[in-house]
């Protein structure tokens, strides 16, 4: 079990300096990079509530025709 956390610990920290490096030799000001990090976050906001509102179309649509069957049966 110790391998395993160091082995996580290790890839956790060579993720963080490889971030900050490439943070810190990117070719674009820090101000653009910034803008570029936020449009980013937004469009992640964005595809995750879409994602979430599909899925909670799909769910109700479900539950519906699931309801449809089970209370069709009960009729029989």
């Amino acid at each position: 079990m110790s391998d395993n956390k160091d082995m996580l610990l290790a890839f956790v920290l060579g993720g963080l300096i490889g971030a900050a490096l490439g943070v810190l030799y990117a070719p674009k000001s820090g101000r653009e990079t910034r803008s570029n990090i936020k449009k980013f976050g937004e469009e992640i906001v964005d595809t995750v509530s879409d994602l979430s509102d599909d899925f909670k179309e799909n769910e109700s649509q479900f539950y519906k025709k699931r309801c449809e069957k089970v209370f069709s049966k009960d009729k029989e």
